[in-house]
C-alpha cells in the first residue's frame, strides 16, 4: 500500500466480516478515525443489513473480497473462522485486524503466524488493553528496575453469565467452535497481560470445570498456577459464575513494592500506604469491560500500515496468551503439571 500525505492521500478502504456484538465497538472506532473510511460489512445474517443501510453489505466473504477494493479488513466472527477467513484475506493481499483470540489453540495460531511471514502480511490482533494508561504505566515501572526484580503476577477475572448468553449463540458452549469457555472468551485478555508483563512462561498446573452446570462443554471456570521465566510466580483465576462483572484485578508483586490494576485504576503499594498512580478513561461507547483502548489498538495498526512499520501486536505477539490457555486445558486434562517445552516438542 503506497499513501500521500495526511490531507493528500486517499483513506485507508475498510471493511468488517462478522456483526455481532464486538463488531460495534470496531464500526465506531473506524468512523471516529481519520485516516480510514468503512466501504462495506458482510455477514451470513442478511438482516444485518439494517444495521448498515448506507454500507454496501455482503452475505459472502468471497463476493466482498473480489468485489470491493479494501485495504484492512476487521475480522469479528466466531473463534472457530479467525484463523481460516485471516487466510482468506491475506491472500487477498488485504490487511487483516483480528479479534481475539488468534485461533482455537496454539497450532492454529502458528499455522497463522507462519504464513503471515510467508506472505509478508499485516495482520493486527486485538489485545486493545496493552494500550490503557496503566498497563503502559506498569510496563514502564517494571522497565525501569528500580523496584527490584519481579517476584509475581496474580490476574483475576469473576464475571457472570446467565445460560441465554450460551443459547443466543450456541457457538459460544461449543468446543470445537469456541475453543474453550472463560479462559478463551472473557479472561484472554487477563492472561495475555500476565505473560506481557511476565515474560516467557515455563509450565502450568491448571483445574477448568463447570461450576454453574450449564449444558456446554466449555469451562466457565478455571484456576491456574503458571511459573513465568526468572522464577517469577504466577496465579490466575477466571469464572463466569459470579452475579456479576466484577472489575479485573491484574496485581504484580516486586522485590520493593506492589503495583495493582482495579477499577480502571493503577496503584503503588509500599510502606507508606497504597497511591493511586495512573487511571484509564472508561469509554462510553461500549460495555465497560471491553475496556477504553479498541481506538488506540486500531489507530495502531492503522499508522503502522500508513508507515510501514511493525510497532503494532501481531500474530507472534499474541502466540504466548494461546499456549498459556492449551498448557491449561491440557494439566487440567490430565491432572499434571504441563511444561511449555515438553507441550511444544510434543505437538
Amino acid at each position: 500500500m503506497t499513501f500521500k500525505a495526511k490531507g493528500m492521500r486517499e483513506m485507508l478502504k475498510v471493511a468488517i466480516i462478522g456483526l455481532g456484538d464486538v463488531s460495534f465497538i470496531h464500526r465506531k472506532a473506524i468512523e471516529e478515525s481519520t485516516v480510514a473510511e468503512l466501504v462495506a460489512v458482510c455477514d451470513i445474517n442478511p438482516t444485518k443489513h439494517e444495521l448498515y443501510r448506507d454500507t454496501p453489505f455482503y452475505t459472502q466473504i468471497d463476493d466482498l473480497l473480489k468485489k470491493q477494493s479494501l485495504d484492512v479488513v476487521h475480522i469479528c466472527l466466531p473463534h472457530d473462522l479467525h484463523v481460516p477467513v485471516a487466510k482468506q484475506v491475506i491472500h487477498h493481499g488485504i490487511a487483516v485486524f483480528l479479534e481475539k483470540p488468534v485461533g482455537l489453540n496454539y497450532k492454529e495460531a502458528y499455522e497463522l503466524a507462519d504464513e503471515v511471514t510467508r506472505l509478508k502480511a499485516k495482520v493486527g490482533v486485538c489485545f486493545q488493553n496493552r494500550y490503557n494508561k496503566s498497563v503502559k504505566v506498569l510496563k514502564e515501572k517494571l522497565a525501569s528496575e528500580d523496584y527490584g526484580q519481579l517476584v509475581a503476577v496474580k490476574g483475576l477475572v469473576a464475571w457472570g453469565r446467565p445460560l441465554s448468553y450460551y443459547t443466543s449463540k450456541p457457538w459460544r458452549g461449543m468446543m470445537a467452535r469456541a475453543g474453550g469457555g472463560t479462559i478463551i472468551n472473557q479472561a484472554i485478555h487477563t492472561y495475555d497481560l500476565m505473560q506481557y508483563l511476565a515474560g516467557d512462561i515455563v509450565d502450568v498446573k491448571a483445574s477448568l470445570s463447570n461450576m454453574t452446570g450449564y449444558p456446554i462443554e466449555v469451562e466457565d471456570t478455571a484456576v491456574a498456577q503458571i511459573n513465568f521465566s526468572d522464577g517469577v510466580h504466577g496465579f490466575a483465576m477466571s469464572t463466569n459464575a459470579y452475579a456479576a462483572n466484577s472489575s479485573v484485578e491484574l496485581q504484580v508483586i516486586l522485590e520493593r513494592s506492589k503495583f495493582t490494576i482495579k477499577d480502571y485504576q493503577l496503584y503503588e503499594t509500599t510502606d507508606l500506604g497504597k497511591v493511586c498512580i495512573a487511571e484509564d478513561k472508561v469509554s462510553t461507547k461500549s460495555k465497560s469491560y471491553y475496556g477504553p483502548s479498541h481506538q488506540e489498538a486500531i489507530d495502531a495498526f492503522y499508522q503502522a500500515l500508513l508507515t510501514e512499520t511493525t510497532d503494532y501486536i501481531t500474530v507472534q505477539n499474541a502466540l504466548p496468551s494461546m499456549i498459556m490457555l492449551d498448557l491449561m486445558k491440557q494439566s487440567s486434562k490430565t491432572g499434571k503439571r504441563i511444561s511449555k517445552g515438553d507441550y511444544l516438542h510434543d505437538s
